[in-house]
């Protein structure tokens, strides 16, 4: 039964990753790109790093699996925001070269 678990998160995992990575490519500009991959990397990195934790049991290395989906679920978005920021404060910077 638990690699059941593990497997289907794992591959809700790698679901995710691709949508992500079709994402980056297809989108048409920053803002979409970055939302693509930041949402889809957080959650498919959490899967498979559950699916870990499920297969390996609560011990010491479970407990350090957690704490590193804690710091991607504190540094994904975070990321995204400075560089949404970064983009919109470029294209204002070419708005006014342009005028």
């Amino acid at each position: 039964m638990i690699d059941i678990v593990v497997l289907l998160l794992v591959v809700g995992g790698a679901f995710f990753f691709l949508v992500g990575t079709t994402g980056l490519i297809r989108m048409p500009d920053v803002f979409s790109r970055m939302h693509a991959t930041t949402k889809c990397d957080t959650l498919g990195a959490g899967l498979i790093l559950l699916a870990l934790i499920i297969s390996r049991g609560m011990n010491v290395v479970s407990l350090k699996i957690l704490l590193v989906i804690v710091f991607i679920w504190i540094t994904n978005p975070t990321a995204a925001h400075i560089i949404s920021k970064a983009e919109l404060n470029n294209q204002k910077l070419e708005e006014k070269k342009n005028n």
